[in-house]
C-alpha cells in the first residue's frame, strides 16, 4: 500500500486537466508516440470538440520516482462542469489527495473554489498547480499570491507547469509521491468498496469503477450492493491501465474495476457501497444519495416516423448514463415524444447532440423547465415539471419553486452590470467580498428557472467572458407562478406553454411571439400569434398575409364596393 497514490485533478472548466493528464500518461510511458492523441482520457467526440470532460475516467500510472522505487499512481479524472458536481464528489471520496489546477492567466475561478471546498470536505491533501505559465498573459506570481491569501493553501507546495509543452510535469509527479499520503485500509476486514463511476460495455455488461476501502474482492465472490440489496457473481477484477488489465484480486487501497454480468448501469449508483454476501460489512460508506434531475424538457422527433428510433436511442443512451430519465409524452401540435430529466443545461445539450449525431435523428425540444411543488386547497401536494400538468388555478393554495445559491467571480469593474442582471432575475440575499484586489466574489440566491433560461449567456456577455459561475441547490420557496400559453390563430400550442413568474410573463410572451413570427412562413391569410395567461391576452404579433387586404381600412359604402369588386374577380381567378 505504501507504493500506491490515489489522486484526482480538480479545476475550473478549461484550465487544462485533460492536457496535464495526457502529459503524465506520456511521461509514464503508457502510450507510444504513434498511438498518442490529445485528450486521451476523453472518449466522446463532443468532449474533444468542446475541450471538456463529461464522463470521468481512471488510469493507473506506473511511475519510477527519483528514489528508485516504483509507485502506482491512480489518476481519477473528474468532470469540470457544475452539472456533474455529485460525480466529482464521489470521485474525490476515492482519493487521498488532489491537484488543484489553476490557469496562470485567469487565476482562481468560481468552480476552482467549489471543487476546493469539495476536496476539503473529504479531508484530501491538496497540491496547488499553476498551469499555462508559457502564455504571454500568464502572471504566475499573482496567482501564487491568490493561492496563499485567498485559498489559504501552503504556497511552498505550489507547482508551476505548462501542461501543453510538458514543463514541470515531472516535478508534479515527484510532489504527488512525496506529499500525498498512501491509502489506508485493512485487506482482511469485511469488503467495503466505493462505486464512483460505471460504464456499459455491450459485450460484457456494466464495468464498475471502484475504490477498495477495506477488504479484498476476487473473481468468483458474490457481491452485494448495499443501496438496493442486489447480488452478483464477480467475473473479473482488474486495474485501469491504458487497456483494462485483469488481476487475481483487488485489495484495500487499490482503484480498479469489477465485472459481474450486470445488465444495466442503473443498478450501480455512484456513491453506493459494495460488500460480500458471505461476510458483509456492518454499515455502508457515508455520503451516498440518489442523483436528482433538476432540468426537464420534452423531446420530439421532427418526423413522426422517427419516434421508434428515438425510443431505441434513448434506451441506448441510458445504458451509459443512469442520470438520464425519460417517460412518454405527447402533444397535439408535435405528436408523440418523451419528457426527459437532466442534471443541468450542459447535460441536456450533450444528450441532444448525441441523439442527433450518433443516431441521426432531427429533434425539437421544448423550453427547459424545473420541478415546482404545488400545494392544493385540499391539503395535497403535487410535483409538476411539465406545463401541461398545471393544476386548475382555483384549486391552488400556493406554489414553491427551487432556489440556488450562485457564486460568481468577476473583475471589479463588472460589479454593477452583474448585480443588475441578478436583480432582473429575481435575485435576493446578495453578498460579496474581495478575495484579492481587483476581483469580487459575488453570491446571490436565485430561482433555478431564471438561471436555465439565459442567465449564463447573459453573464458571459455583460462580463465580456471574464465572469465565472458556480451554483448549489438550496430549497423550494413560495412564488407567484402562472402558466403562459402561446396561441396561433386562436389555437393553443401545448408544446410552447411555459411556467413563468407573473412579473416576467409579458416579457417572455413578447419574446416567444417575436421568435415565432420569424419562424412561421407567410400564408395567403394573416396569422395572429398571441401569448395568454388563462383568458387574458398579454402579448400579440401578426404574420402578415402575402396579398394586401384591401378591405381592412374601409368602412360603409366603400367597404361594400370593394367587397363587390373582390367577388366579381373570383371567377376570373378560378379561370
Amino acid at each position: 500500500m505504501n507504493n500506491i497514490r490515489n489522486f484526482s485533478i480538480i479545476a475550473h472548466i478549461d484550465h487544462g486537466k485533460s492536457t496535464l493528464a495526457d502529459r503524465m500518461i506520456q511521461l509514464c510511458n503508457m502510450v507510444s508516440a504513434r498511438e498518442f492523441k490529445d485528450q486521451l482520457l476523453d472518449n466522446m467526440d463532443i468532449e474533444r470538440e468542446r475541450g471538456i470532460t463529461i464522463k470521468s475516467q481512471t488510469i493507473c500510472l506506473p511511475y519510477t520516482a527519483d528514489d528508485g522505487k516504483q509507485y502506482f499512481l491512480n489518476l481519477v479524472d473528474t468532470p469540470g462542469h457544475v452539472d456533474f458536481s455529485y460525480e466529482v464528489s464521489r470521485a474525490l471520496t476515492s482519493c487521498e489527495g488532489a491537484l488543484l489546477l489553476i490557469d496562470a492567466a485567469q487565476g482562481v475561478e468560481a468552480q476552482t473554489l467549489a471543487n476546493l471546498y469539495l476536496a476539503m470536505e473529504n479531508d484530501l491533501e491538496i497540491i496547488p498547480v499553476i498551469n499555462k505559465i508559457d502564455l504571454p498573459s500568464a502572471d504566475p506570481e499573482t496567482v501564487a499570491l491568490q493561492i496563499d491569501e485567498d485559498l489559504g493553501l501552503d504556497s511552498d507546495l505550489v507547482q508551476f507547469c505548462s501542461a501543453k509543452v510538458g514543463t514541470g510535469v515531472k516535478d508534479i509527479l515527484e510532489a504527488i509521491v512525496k506529499n500525498l499520503p498512501p491509502p489506508e485500509g485493512d485487506p482482511d476486514a469485511p469488503l467495503q468498496a466505493l462505486i464512483f463511476d460505471a460504464t456499459y460495455d455491450p459485450f460484457r455488461g456494466t464495468i464498475i469503477s471502484v475504490r477498495i476501502i477495506n477488504g479484498t474482492v476476487r473473481p468468483g465472490d458474490i457481491i452485494r450492493f448495499m443501496s438496493n440489496g442486489k447480488e452478483y457473481k464477480v467475473e473479473e477484477t482488474g486495474l485501469f491501465k491504458f487497456e483494462k488489465e485483469p488481476q487475481k484480486k483487488l485489495t484495500a487501497g487499490q482503484v480498479g474495476y469489477i465485472l459481474a454480468g450486470i445488465k444495466t448501469v442503473e443498478d450501480t449508483r455512484p456513491g453506493d457501497t459494495i460488500t460480500l454476501k458471505s461476510n458483509p460489512c456492518p454499515e455502508p460508506l457515508p455520503g451516498f444519495r440518489e442523483v436528482q434531475q433538476v432540468v426537464f424538457s420534452s423531446i420530439y422527433p421532427i418526423s413522426t416516423d422517427d419516434y421508434e428510433d428515438l425510443a431505441a436511442a434513448l434506451e441506448k443512451l441510458k445504458l451509459n448514463d443512469a442520470a438520464l430519465t425519460f417517460e412518454k409524452d405527447s402533444s397535439a401540435a408535435l405528436g408523440f415524444g418523451f419528457r426527459c430529466g437532466f442534471l443541468g443545461l450542459l447535460h441536456l445539450e450533450v444528450i441532444q447532440e448525441r441523439l442527433e449525431r450518433e443516431f441521426d435523428i432531427s429533434l425539437i425540444l421544448t423550453v427547459p423547465s424545473v420541478q415546482y411543488i404545488f400545494h392544493l386547497s385540499d391539503g395535497s401536494r403535487k410535483i409538476v415539471d411539465n406545463p401541461a400538468h398545471f393544476p386548475d388555478p382555483a384549486h391552488i393554495d400556493k406554489i414553491e419553486e427551487p432556489f440556488i445559491k450562485a457564486t460568481i467571480l468577476i473583475p471589479e469593474k463588472y460589479m454593477g452590470v452583474v448585480m443588475t442582471l441578478c436583480m432582473d432575475r429575481r435575485g435576493e440575499n446578495t453578498s460579496f467580498h474581495y478575495p484579492m484586489p481587483g476581483r469580487i466574489e459575488f453570491q446571490c440566491e436565485l430561482p433555478l428557472s431564471e438561471v436555465i433560461y439565459d442567465f449564463y449567456d447573459r453573464l458571459k456577455s455583460v462580463t465580456q467572458g471574464y465572469g465565472s459561475f458556480d451554483y448549489e441547490m438550496l430549497d423550494h420557496r413560495k412564488s407567484d407562478l402562472v402558466k403562459l400559453d402561446i396561441l396561433v390563430n386562436g389555437e393553443v400550442v401545448d408544446a410552447l406553454s411555459q411556467l413563468v413568474h407573473r412579473n416576467n410573463a409579458r416579457a417572455r410572451g413578447l419574446v416567444a411571439c417575436e421568435v415565432l413570427k420569424k419562424e412561421i412562413p407567410r400564408q395567403m391569410f394573416k396569422i395572429a400569434i398571441q401569448a395568454a395567461i388563462g383568458g387574458t391576452i398579454i402579448a400579440r404579433t401578426n404574420v402578415s398575409a402575402m396579398r394586401k387586404d384591401v378591405t381592412a381600412k374601409c368602412y360603409g359604402g366603400i367597404s361594400q364596393e370593394n367587397g363587390n369588386c373582390l367577388k366579381s374577380r373570383k371567377p376570373e381567378k378560378k379561370g
